[in-house]
């Protein structure tokens, strides 16, 4: 569109000015898409597309149960054994734990890609991310007898702070990019479920139109329950949305499966018939053909798209593993079963207490879970350990699974580490960059910078304090060594940085120290120390690892818990 020497000139007065143009100008200056399109702020086609190294942190493999010499004999149905039953290969599933925008880039764009290629694919994605706009994100978790809050992570901070630091614009925009990530990621024959509720719905379906297209809009599913939700200012409100898009139209679907299907209600208004086995049926004559149909009773029948059959867990319920945000195994059956077959390979970015895994297991599926929280992966690894053993007992086929991070690289990727340099130049800009990390952390902590010694990096009022390494736990040797340095130049106040702490280090060591007559503070670095805003602002907070000592009412036993580590060992 051709504008006038008005809009011109007013253009560049507000330009000169610094000022933001009108909103009029968005639609004179820029060709119109003649579409409905979403918009927030900070809106860009661009995406992650870094790629970092998977490391694997821990193998699990239950022994399988002895097979008889038939069996033995036979070849095996996906996967090669040992002689203690372990698998030796095939598909081993993955369990991540990490921001899922880097895990998602690096599967995109790494050598996994070409074993998941190997796979068929990925054939489904569901994934059920945090809606809550403006929850802080802590949780409450049972202990024996006791409930406590447990914080966000020193790993979920800064994501937390990127998803909900500028309300639903950035909510929108987290989502925009790990839905491009995925839409790339999945095969083209793949389907993706998006759970969300009344929160961010709408703001969903539209970025889910964008990515995927309105075309491939398969379903809005509402999930109804009756349990939870009371209304004594408003309609009560019991349901979940779950929009299912395929990435083509030619997508995979089976709803008659019984993982799927719902029982067939006779129709009142339609006699009942009984045929010669005895089995009832009803008949339906097709008024243009004149063809007959007859439904079988007992016949499962494919399920509308609002789904009153399941409920949400009670405290009753067996599989209930008070994680805040678990769905039921059946609500994930029926996903499952209607968009992949046995063998298939689905993922959830945001798995939680692991439903959609334990529910992949189950059904014959592989799988790839991954999770930003600790907790969730501890949680989601017991649980399926406790799958592998089920099948087991029940003397069926189970896979491997491994618990991966990026752990070092994650951190290097944060403080700008290129990973792909040559190893001499590698750790000349790790040097570089861990000086400029120092300088940012001692800031952040409102620290001032000495020279001198040989543990501490800095002071803050009247306490030395130490910052731990950037790609490993603070361990007890470092902690060793700072208590020694404080005795051989009488510091009595300490106060020690890290990202994550060596497992049990923590009161112990404390104790220790203050048996010698320091008192010393372990204090995890959150990821807000790489959000400039955040510093700017004054809003980075150094958290204190916290323990409590709980003391249930059985046989004298204690629990310790590091709430921000959620790391548990008991005396």
């Amino acid at each position: 569109m051709k504008l006038t020497d008005n809009e011109i000139r007013d253009i560049t007065q507000y330009l000169e000015a610094g000022k933001p143009l009108p909103e009029k100008y968005r639609f004179l200056l820029f060709e119109d898409k003649r579409e409905v399109e979403l918009v927030w702020n900070g809106k860009t086609n661009e995406v992650c597309n870094v790629v970092l190294p998977f490391q694997i942190i821990e193998q699990v493999d239950e022994p399988r149960a002895e097979r008889d010499q038939k069996r033995a004999d036979m070849q095996m149905s996906f996967l090669d054994v040992d002689d203690r039953g372990r698998q030796l290969k095939g598909w081993t599933n993955k369990l991540i734990w990490g921001d899922n925008k880097l895990i998602l880039s690096s599967l995109k764009n790494g050598p996994l890609r070409q074993e998941i290629k190997q796979q068929g694919g990925l054939k489904l994605i569901y994934i059920d991310p945090p809606f809550d706009v403006g929850a802080d994100f802590s949780m409450q978790i049972e202990i024996g007898d006791e409930q406590f809050t447990k914080q966000p992570g020193v790993l979920e901070e800064l994501a937390y702070r990127d998803t909900w630091g500028k309300g639903t614009d950035s909510f929108i925009a987290m989502i925009y990019e790990r839905l491009v990530l995925m839409r790339d990621l999945l095969a083209d024959d793949g389907s993706i479920y998006v759970h969300c509720d009344w929160r961010v719905n709408s703001y969903i379906r539209m970025v889910l139109d964008e990515v995927f297209g309105k075309e491939n809009h398969i379903n809005e599913i509402c999930w109804c329950y009756s349990i939870g939700g009371k209304g004594n200012t408003r309609f009560a409100r019991k349901h979940d949305t779950i929009f299912f898009y395929s990435k083509s139209g030619n997508y995979f679907f089976d709803g008659k499966n019984k993982n799927v299907s719902v029982p067939r209600k006779p129709n009142s208004h339609m006699r009942l018939k009984v045929d010669e086995d005895g089995r009832e049926y009803q008949e339906k004559t097709d008024k243009k053909s004149g063809k007959i149909y007859r439904y079988y009773v007992d016949e499962g029948k494919i399920p509308e798209d609002y789904w009153i059959d399941i409920e949400q867990l009670n405290r009753e319920d067996a599989e209930r593993i008070d994680y805040p945000t678990q769905k039921p195994e059946k609500l994930l059956q029926r996903i499952v079963g209607a968009s992949t077959n046995e063998s298939d390979l689905i993922a959830d970015f945001f798995c939680g207490s692991g439903t959609t895994l334990a529910v992949a297991e189950k059904l014959g599926r592989k799988w790839i879970g991954s999770d930003l929280g600790k907790f969730a992966i501890h949680t989601t690894r017991k649980r399926m350990i406790g799958v592998q053993r089920q099948m087991k007992a029940e003397g069926k086929d189970y896979r491997a699974f491994e618990i991966l991070n990026l752990g070092k690289y994650e951190r290097q990727h944060y403080i700008g580490v290129n990973p792909n340099l040559r190893d001499e130049e590698k750790q000349r800009q790790l040097d570089e960059r861990e000086k400029n990390f120092l300088n940012l952390i001692l800031h952040a902590y409102h620290a001032e910078k000495v020279e001198g010694f040989k543990t501490f990096q800095g002071k803050k009022n009247n306490r030395v304090v130490a910052v731990g390494p950037v790609n490993l736990p603070v361990t007890r040797l470092f902690v060793e060594e700072i208590i020694a340095e404080c005795r051989q130049k009488y510091l009595t106040k300490v106060d020690i940085l890290g990202f994550e702490f060596e497992m049990g280090l923590f009161p112990n060591i404390q104790e220790e120290a203050k048996s010698k007559g320091i008192d010393m503070a372990l204090k995890y670095i959150p990821r807000d120390v790489f959000d400039k805003r955040a510093i700017e602002k004054n809003q980075v907070v150094f958290h204190d690892v916290s323990y409590i000592e709980v003391k249930p009412h059985i046989k004298k036993k204690s629990v310790a818990v590091e709430l921000t580590d959620f790391s548990v060992f008991y005396n």
